[in-house]
């Protein structure tokens, strides 16, 4: 690409997975059965999330991710900013969002980040279980 040509959202995509790992929805059903602390965040919007989401996850929007993971934020997710070390498998609708915020992840310090190839869309194409909870007001 040359430098008159902007980048496209594909783009991104395509550059962050170059620097990512990614897991298929299989992979990650084997991780949360057999591995401890693994923590999943899911990037989609509350809205998204609330349409639908694999159990246990943790809803941080892809738009305030940063703010969420960085521990001198006053506003920060604590679980989320403390898992520097951990296994942290983050997904969105189909792998592009996360894909980014992995690549995000990484380069704020985290060493174990892995985005779900197809995202919660593959996730429950496979039949995988999903939580549905309605929220009420």
């Amino acid at each position: 690409m040359n430098n008159n040509t902007p980048m496209s959202l594909m783009d991104f995509v395509r550059d962050a997975k170059a620097r990512i790992r990614e897991v298929t929805p299989e992979q990650l059903q084997q991780m949360l059965d057999t591995q401890d602390g693994v923590l999943l965040v899911d990037v989609r919007e509350s809205s998204e999330h609330e349409q639908g989401h694999i159990k246990g996850a943790m809803l941080v929007p892809r738009g305030i991710l940063e703010a969420a993971a960085d521990p001198t934020y006053p506003k920060h997710q604590s679980e989320l900013s403390a898992a520097r070390q951990r296994t942290v498998v983050l997904y969105c609708a189909t792998g592009g969002r996360s894909a980014m915020a992995a690549d995000i992840l990484q380069l704020m310090g985290f060493s174990d980040v892995t985005s779900l190839d197809g995202g919660f869309v593959r996730w429950a194409e496979e039949n995988r279980p999903v939580v549905k909870e309605a929220r009420y007001i």
